[in-house]
Order: structure tokens, then sequence, then C-alpha cells
């Protein structure tokens, strides 16, 4: 019942990322690119200040092997743009749809290759759950989907769900996500600058309102909550992780509704408690089969 509590309950500010993305890029607060390199610049400020206190204290964790950390900052810095540019055109809903369901194909997996055990409930939560996301989003959606974006959205996916994976190894979760937010910065900035004066970016643009939004959404939202979400990775396993994640965009479509203003339906309210009924079933079942096996 711990695990299931502490996904739920990270589950959250990752959704918030979704709500801020789209309040500063749907009201013309931020371009697509700099706010997302503001998040990242956020993330790895707040990151590399718990590093430095864990060097006062004498403890200060090695970046790690060269192939994890490369994995790591490709990953990170995949998701980050894809998720922003994705959105100048997509809506909400199948956005979410295509991101997470490439978040769960690539997390299943990974969890395949890895020959790791799956126990039934894990399957029927999933398939639960990806029922109940599908019924919310797909069904009299009437935005047209633009293939060029649909594809940032599902690499944004893929780059979330390798993140995830790669991050299962880490001796210390939050070093190892300071790590790829700080190592990413020096990654990402000439790319951007050589693209910016070649003309292959449109100029960035972003208000104070814009950067508000990019700070909370790297600094907290992103930095701190993946801090928190990959040290419960090596207790979820890749399967169930990947279903966990499926309930972000039900609280993305929520945190709307609550801060744009968005309706609620019946049809939300049903298919939330299916989403989340099979990401319980699959976390709970697991659990109970790690209790066991720790027990022998």
């Amino acid at each position: 019942m711990r695990l299931f509590w502490l996904t739920a309950f990270t589950m959250v500010p990752l959704a918030a990322n979704s709500v801020l993305n789209r309040m500063a890029i749907g009201a013309g607060l931020s371009d697509p690119v700099g706010f997302a390199m503001i998040r990242l610049v956020s993330g790895a400020v707040v990151l590399a200040v718990l590093l430095f206190a864990a060097r006062i204290r004498g403890r200060l964790p090695a970046a790690g092997p060269v192939g994890r950390r490369t994995v790591g900052v490709l990953s990170l810095l995949v998701y980050m743009f894809g998720f922003s540019l994705a959105y100048l055109g997509l809506d909400a809903g199948v956005g979410a749809l295509i991101l997470f369901g490439m978040v769960q194909v690539t997390m299943f997996l990974g969890a395949a290759l890895r020959r790791e055990p799956l126990p039934a409930s894990c399957w029927i939560g999933a398939a639960i759950a990806f029922a109940g996301l599908a019924w919310l989003l797909v069904p009299g959606s009437a935005a047209p989907v633009s293939p060029a974006h649909a594809a940032m959205m599902a690499l944004g996916g893929m780059g979330w769900g390798v993140y995830s994976l790669a991050a299962r190894g880490a001796g210390n979760a939050v070093a190892d996500t300071a790590w790829n937010f700080i190592l990413s910065v020096p990654v990402a900035m000439p790319v951007l600058l050589l693209a910016l004066v070649a003309g292959v970016l449109p100029e960035i643009t972003v208000t104070e309102g814009g950067i508000a939004l990019a700070v909370v959404s790297g600094a907290i939202t992103s930095g701190l909550a993946y801090a928190l979400w990959y040290r419960l990775l090596p207790e979820l396993g890749a399967a169930r992780a990947g279903v966990a994640q499926l309930t972000v965009p039900v609280l993305a479509m929520a945190g709307g509704m609550i801060f744009l203003e968005e309706t609620l339906t019946l049809r939300f309210a049903l298919s939330s408690l299916l989403v989340l009924g099979g990401v319980a079933m699959a976390s709970l079942g697991g659990a109970q089969r790690t209790i066991v096996s720790n027990g022998s």
C-alpha cells in the first residue's frame, strides 16, 4: 500500500508539467524551445544545489558510467524538447495519449527485454488502465492530428521511457537525476545557439510569465519530482512504472479543469476510475509478489 500511495503522490507534479507547459505556450507567454531550455536549466540549478549539499557532507556521488550517463542525457533532451514542440500542433488529449502510450510501449518492451517477471495482475491492470485512457481521450476528439507534431510527441514518450529504464540502475536517484540535468545544459546550449544562428529555429521569445512558469516546471515539478520518481522505480519495476505513468494525462486534464477552466464530464470521471483502478491492480499485485519473494 505504501508503494501505491507514494507512486500516486509523485504523479501529481509530473502531471503539473503538462498544465504549466500549456499555460505558457498556449497563451503565447513563451515559445516551446525557450520554455524547454529554461525548464532544463532551472532543474539543473536546483539539483546542483542538492549535489553541493552532498559534497559538504562528504558524500558527493560521481557522475557514473559514461554509457549510462550518455543515455540519460540524450533521452532527457529528447523528452524535454519533443514534449514542448509537440504542443504547437496537438491538442492536449491527443498529445497526452501519444506521449504516455509511447512511454507504456517503451517500458513494457524494456521489461520484456530484461525478462522481468510480469504477473497476470500487471497485464490485466495495464489493459484496464489503457482502455480507460483511450476511452477518455480518443472518442469525440475533433482536433486534427499533425503527423510532424505527433512524431515529436512520440519521440518525447520514447525519451521518457528510455530515461526511466536507464535510471533503474542508479545507486543514488537524486544524484543520477542531477547529473543528467547538469550535463544536459552544455549539450543543449551550443546546439540551440547554432540552430538560431543558422536560422533553423525562429527567434526565442519568452515573457516574464513564461519564465516563471518554466522555472517552476524545471525546479519543482521536474527536477525534484523526477528525483523522487526514480527513487521509486527499483521497487515498481519497468512494467508497473509504465502503467503508473498512464495516470498523468488524467491528472493533467483535472489540472486543466481547475486552472484552465475546462469542463468536467461524466466520461472523465468514469475513465479516471478505470485508469486509477488499473494502476492500483498492477501496483498492489506487484507489491504482494515482491513481499513474498523477499520473504522466501
